[in-house]
């Protein structure tokens, strides 16, 4: 009975395993096909996603690209109609050949505004001008504004302005354009004579005359090239023979030196440091005197018996001295070649002693007939460097550095040499407030004695001087005026 029992144990045992193995092996199939399938939906699902996204895409572009289409062709419109409404006014204009049709404004004009309207015909195009008052040059160029405040100004009178006005008009007018007006050529000569004459910044020189900075900038370099160009040749030449003549006459009767045609001097104008060959502009004297580091141009010239230039020579650096600068003159070219015939200039210490330069005795314990020779050739040497001292009071810019860049300083120098001699000609009195005093040292040459027949003619003249009772007499400069 127990073996039995034990028997039927265990085959049921046996058979409740196995189909308990068959139950959980179909529970893990079951398991697998529901993770399958749920990942082909989540699959399905992605693509669907996708191709939903491509579509809205797809719809999107097309909306941007229709909206596109219609933006351009209104634009397209509405400058196709602002053309027309141009091109109509523009007719206009033409057919009517007033200046007014045409929204014009000068450079200087005191309007401000992108447009104006033209009679019902539609916007006018103009320029952007900043604002800015004419006042005072109107009031200057006024018929009525007193002739003493204006010769304070410009350093000269209303009269001598008006002849430099006619004599530079062909050179310096310009002609109006559709967008502005040109500056009248009073104002252009204007603002380059104010400028030289103060010596104050352009911006200064933008306010008094209404006009932007740059533009005073340009009117002053384009009046001082039409200045050298057309008026240097008339007002700044040496002396045919007849006018030399009169020159040694006049030297003559006022010192007792014959064959004199003109008095010599050079004086130096402070610039700014260059950024190039900065030692060659060096000024050391200069330096000395005003203990700040001083860098300078050199301006040579000679001048007749009323202190007009009749020659001169700008732009060497200031570093080199008088007989260097001398040396490099076309003034030594052309007497070296024998164009001055019989005629000599005179010069301070700071020049050697040739053929045509006769200069003053520089060493000690002199004779006296050399000391009365030094003093009769030093009333001519005054007038030379009294003329320099006229020069750079009336036109101040000359007294210190200037924004003027250094390549074009020399037409700026020969400008106020040429409207210097326009003065004196004219006879155009210097304001006595305006008197300077030059600052320009002699240094003497090592080799001051050139030529011994040089030598021996300045001591006869020394001799004459001394026993015919010229020397002495202390003659003032004015004798030559």
């Amino acid at each position: 009975m127990e073996t039995g029992f034990n028997g039927n144990t265990k085959k049921r045992g046996r058979k409740d395993f196995e189909e308990s193995l068959v139950s959980e092996k179909s529970g893990f199939g079951d398991i697998l096909s529901s993770i399958l399938m749920l990942d082909e939906e989540a699959k399905q699902e992605q693509y669907q996603w996708v191709t939903n996204s491509d579509q809205d895409r797809a719809f999107f572009q097309a909306n941007y690209k229709g909206n596109v289409q219609e933006m351009n062709g209104y634009f397209e419109n509405q400058f196709s109609e602002m053309n027309q409404l141009d091109n109509s006014s523009n007719k206009r204009a033409r057919k009517s050949g007033s200046p007014a049709a045409a929204a014009t404004v000068s450079a200087g004009s005191d309007n401000v505004g992108p447009s104006k309207s033209g009679s019902g015909s539609g916007q006018q195009r103009r320029l952007w001008v900043k604002d800015r008052s004419k006042d005072w040059w109107t009031k200057c160029n006024h018929p009525d504004f007193p002739d003493e405040e204006f010769k304070r100004a410009f350093r000269m009178s209303k009269a001598t302005f008006n002849m430099v006005c006619e004599e530079l008009e062909p050179a310096v007018m310009k002609k109006n354009t559709m967008l502005r007006d040109a500056i009248p050529v009073r104002q252009r000569v204007a603002v380059c004579i104010w400028r030289l004459a103060t010596g104050e910044p352009l911006r200064m020189v933008s306010k008094r005359f209404g006009l932007g900075i740059s533009t005073c900038h340009k009117l002053v370099l384009e009046v001082c090239a039409a200045i050298k160009t057309v008026l240097m040749p008339k007002f700044v030449q040496w002396p045919d023979e007849s006018k030399i003549k009169s020159i040694k006459q006049a030297f003559e009767s006022a010192a007792g030196i014959p064959n004199v045609g003109g008095s010599m001097y050079t004086t130096h104008v402070p610039i700014i440091a260059p950024k190039v060959s900065v030692a060659a502009y060096f000024n050391k004297k200069h330096t000395e005197r005003n203990q700040k580091n001083s860098y300078s141009i050199t301006l040579q010239g000679v001048v007749d018996q009323t202190g007009a230039f009749t020659d001169i020579c700008i732009g060497w650096p200031g570093s080199m001295s008088d007989d260097q600068i001398l040396e490099k003159s076309a003034f030594h070219q052309r007497a070296t070649r024998g164009h001055l015939k019989d005629v000599c200039v005179v010069g301070n210490k700071g020049y050697p002693l040739m053929d045509w330069v006769l200069v003053p005795y520089s060493h000690q314990n002199l004779t006296w007939a050399q000391h009365a020779f030094n003093e009769k050739i030093g009333e001519i040497e005054k007038v030379a460097k009294e003329a320099f001292a006229r020069l750079k009071g009336r036109w101040s810019c000359l007294q210190k550095r200037t924004e003027v860049k250094l390549q074009e300083l020399p037409i700026v120098l020969g400008a106020c040499c040429v409207l210097h001699n326009i003065c004196e000609m004219r006879n155009e009195v210097m304001d006595p407030e305006l008197k300077f005093e030059l600052f320009d040292d002699e240094v003497i040459p090592d080799n001051n004695i050139r030529s011994m027949a040089s030598a021996q003619a300045r001591d006869h003249i020394a001799h004459n001087l001394l026993h015919h009772g010229l020397g002495g007499r202390g003659t003032s400069s004015t004798a030559f005026l």
